[in-house]
């Protein structure tokens, strides 16, 4: 498999995941939250992928480097913003400080862990 593809689909498993586990930690993780879930998740996405290339975040040579990590957190803080203004349009709420700081906070760590799973599994990037 091509390696940005990969890149591009664990970004987006990782998006799944960590929507889901913020939900399951609010005892809210039946399939009666899906349209809430998908409030999260598809902004999320957006945001990501609207940011993400412009730190170099699917660019092989970035990648290919340790050093460059910090790009993924610095993504993930700045996303965060964007896919909860888009949250909070979609689901007509407000958006709630320490929700946004927790939610960048997540993100920036479950996408750190993410992209050093990959690095350390993917050929040619250890």
């Amino acid at each position: 498999m091509n390696k940005k593809i990969l890149l591009i689909l664990g970004d987006v498993v990782a998006v799944a995941i960590l929507t889901v586990i913020g939900f399951a930690t609010h005892g809210e993780a039946d399939t009666t939250y899906l349209p809430r879930m998908a409030a999260v998740f598809f902004p999320t996405l957006i945001a990501w992928f609207l940011l993400a290339p412009q730190l170099g975040l699917f660019d092989l040579q970035v990648n290919s480097d340790w050093k460059n990590l910090w790009r993924v957190v610095s993504a993930a803080i700045f996303a965060a913003p964007l896919a909860l203004v888009l949250r909070s349009l979609i689901l007509n709420a407000p958006i709630i400080p320490i929700f946004a700081v927790v939610f960048a906070a997540t993100n920036a760590l479950g996408f750190l862990v993410w992209r050093a799973i990959y690095k350390l599994v993917s050929p040619g990037n250890r």
